[in-house]
């Protein structure tokens, strides 16, 4: 096979061969990448009926993304021979590295950790492995530890058997129950993780013996050395974890691998430098709920958003109990009108506890009634009935929290309750306003932000100090160049104005210290200011995704890419569904150069919603900056389609795709279409600027560069990023024009 090309793959050198198939090495010829290909044989696949069920399993794995999971890149036949790609990964098998003796505590612990990790994410998608074992698990000579063999352990059916002498299960790590022949579910991946951790620590496997049944008998029966007798270094808390793991009685043995993780990265034996975000693993420790919207059982079909509003606000009070992990708005929001099991909810978000409830309102009275819900077992922690006058809907709101606290067996200090008890109005009236606008503006759409303005204007009116309510209408004017047609310079203004007066009524309102961040960053380019002001929200509020989430779009202008992909991993550990956090996740990464990481986390995001506006956009930029204009094409064809109006981002990466395939005449035909509309509605001068950059015009691009800065336009704010589009960053005129910026 070497030197041979399987579809657009050529065949470099054999890396192994084993009962389940053949493994090489190659380049894929398209995307110029190595990867690794496993033939899979036709003794592994068994029956069609196998054959037919790996498919379908090994499909469900290829959609895992996660920096400890081997990422599987495609599927497919030759010949009759399944094949799958996986990415390349340079490293040695935990196999390897224990031949030469026991390890590090510390270096154990840390590639166990890394371990659970991975096995989390994939047992939150239902997926489990199956045949967690040294072999099959790769370190890099970074320590980055990676999960082998998604979807094909299943097919040894949890046999220690062998099909016509080829072995298809490893016995020495299998769980009793696997052993046995039983069905299996993640604790058996548990069960699997505590042999490799004591194998790592040992340099020994618990259960041992030249012949398989003496082994079987012994992980059915009897009880491994105790790792603190072996070794006088391994603490007696790291021991008991392993033995926990180890449990025979399922029930008994970690339950989850956020737990086993969670358990060893609180042990005290000097681990933070290897582990890179201990504290946030730490976190995990914490009591955890997610608010999900109330469900409307009022004849009135406009109730939604006081139901909506309800859930927002014991979210935004329960924000501030500092030992509570606290799901955000728009990932609770998805399960709206929840189909799901409420502990498959619970699993998904990641949490432990999970609040429903639902509003019947009828003239002046309101019936509300609220459940806290324990994931692990389905079972009520606490429940309450509401049967009260709606002029008293702050103080339900209040008590619910507090019962979340309490039954949570949390305990609150004073600034904490105080700011859980905090009332931004005692108008009604205005707060209805209020949670109808916060319901238009989270649409995300011309029409429905100027209707959110529209509501914020009236529930101003009925409280002119209703400081969140100026809050949402910075946000809103804030946001209508980029979902709408009014320019920047129309809007920014009263962006800034409605930020200014919220801060002055409120200088501890960290969504107002966050929406005048952005005014910083994208109308007046005052970068030190806006990190200043996205600092101050996360201080005030540390779960407020929002203010991560825009200040790694800062940190991005400011070419800090390390930092940003870290603010935006913030925001997606605090709201994990959030479509709009995940499509400017991946443009952050094609900015910081993870182009490949970009696209999975586009996919995943598309896969949510795959007519999530600006989610083809983004990936087809990425698709530029990778070379494949082909694909890039494709992505903004699809986006127009989902926008359904003319669109100059869509326009300007169209243009540049032509461009860089050498099409000039077509980039450029797209470039005066711009220029002719820019006579009739705003056109982004930047966007123009920046074709006449690819096309090596810079005088042209100098002129529009000091047009996009008189008419603050918003995508000004990627300047620095700009010397990536061409021969710019050496023109002299470019460090002027920074200057001129304030940006030197």
């Amino acid at each position: 096979m070497i030197g041979k090309s399987v579809s657009h793959y050529r065949i470099v050198a054999k890396l192994g061969e084993g009962g389940m198939g053949i493994v090489y090495k190659a380049e894929d010829t398209k995307l110029r990448r190595t990867v690794a290909l496993k033939f899979l044989s036709p003794q592994a696949l068994g029956t069609e009926e196998d054959r037919s069920r790996f498919l379908r399993e090994a499909q469900a794995a290829a959609g895992l993304s996660h920096p400890n999971i081997c990422t599987v890149h495609e599927i497919d036949e030759t010949d009759g021979r399944i094949f799958i790609v996986m990415e390349w990964i340079e490293g040695e098998s935990l196999t390897q590295k224990i031949r030469s003796g026991p390890m590090a505590v510390e270096e154990a612990v840390n590639i166990a950790i890394q371990i659970a990790d991975g096995l989390e994410e994939a047992h939150e998608k239902g997926i489990v492995h199956r045949d967690i074992k040294s072999a099959n698990i790769i370190v890099t000579a970074k320590g980055q530890a990676k999960i082998m063999d998604f979807g094909v352990a299943k097919l040894a059916r949890g046999s220690s058997h062998t099909t016509n002498g080829v072995a298809v299960g490893t016995i020495a790590y299998m769980s009793p129950e696997q052993a046995r022949g039983e069905g299996v579910d993640h604790r058996s991946d548990m069960w699997s993780l505590g042999v490799v951790l004591y194998e790592m620590l040992a340099g020994q496997l618990p259960f041992r013996s030249e012949y398989d049944q003496a082994v079987i008998y012994a992980i059915l029966n009897e009880n491994p050395e105790s790792i603190a007798v072996l070794r006088a270094d391994v603490p007696l808390e790291l021991s008991q974890i392993v033995e926990r793991a180890m449990a025979r009685d399922v029930e008994e043995r970690y339950q989850s691998a956020r737990d086993f993780a969670s358990d060893l990265a609180a042990l005290d034996i000097g681990v933070e430098s290897s582990i890179q975000d201990r504290q946030a693993r730490l976190t995990r420790r914490k009591p955890s709920v997610a608010v999900l919207p109330f469900t409307n059982l009022s004849a009135d079909p406009e109730q939604e958003y006081f139901c909506d509003g309800m859930a927002e606000e014991i979210i935004n009070a329960l924000t501030h109990v500092e030992d509570l992990r606290v799901v955000a708005r728009t990932s609770a929001f998805v399960f709206k009108d929840p189909k799901e099991d409420i502990r498959e909810i619970g699993r998904k978000l990641n949490v432990g506890t999970v609040l429903e409830g639902s509003v019947r309102k009828a003239g002046n009275r309101l019936r509300i009634t609220a459940q806290l819900v324990n994931v692990a077992n389905g079972y009520h922690v606490w429940s309450e009935r509401y049967d009260r006058d709606s002029g008293d809907v702050f103080a339900i709101q209040d008590e619910i929290s507090l019962a979340i606290v309490e039954n949570l067996r949390l305990t609150l200090l004073g600034s904490e309750k105080k700011k859980v008890l905090k009332r931004h109005t005692e108008n009604l009236d205005a707060y209805n306003f209020y949670l109808k606008g916060r319901w238009f503006w989270s649409k995300r759409t011309e029409e429905g932000l100027k209707k959110a303005i529209e509501c914020f204007e009236q529930a101003i009116e009925m409280d002119p100090r209703y400081a969140m309510a100026y809050s949402g209408m910075a946000d809103s004017w804030n946001d209508l160049p980029t979902y709408g047609t009014l320019p920047p310079e129309e809007t920014y203004p009263r962006a800034k104005e409605a930020a200014l007066k919220a801060l002055e009524l409120d200088d501890t309102l960290a969504e107002a210290h966050a929406s005048m961040g952005q005014i910083k960053s994208e109308c007046e380019l005052d970068w030190k200011g806006a990190e200043a002001e996205f600092k101050r929200a996360v201080e005030l509020n540390p779960a407020y995704a929002t203010a991560h989430h825009w200040y790694s779009l800062l940190l991005v202008q400011m070419c800090r890419f390390d930092e940003a992909v870290d603010e935006m991993e913030r925001a997606l550990e605090l709201d994990p569904l959030s479509l709009v956090t995940g499509r400017n996740f991946g443009a952050v990464l094609c900015w910081a150069g993870e182009h490949d990481r970009a696209i999975e986390i586009l996919h995943r995001t598309m896969e949510m919603d795959p007519s999530h506006i600006f989610s083809h956009l983004i990936l087809g930029f990425v698709y530029v900056e990778k070379g494949m204009y082909r694909e890039a094409l494709w992505e903004l064809e699809k986006e127009g389609n989902i926008i359904k109006q003319w669109n100059s981002s869509v326009d300007v990466w169209t243009a540049v795709s032509y461009v860089r395939m050498g099409e000039k005449k077509k980039g450029r035909r797209i470039l005066n279409e711009m220029i002719e509309k820019s006579k009739q509605t705003y056109v982004s001068p930047f966007h123009l600027a920046q074709l006449y950059i690819e096309l090596g015009e810079n005088d042209e691009a100098f002129k529009w560069l000091e047009e996009s800065r008189k008419k603050k336009d918003l995508w000004l704010r990627q300047i620095k990023l700009a010397s990536k589009f061409g021969s710019i960053a050496s023109d002299p005129r470019y460090s002027e024009f920074l200057k001129k910026l304030g940006l030197e």
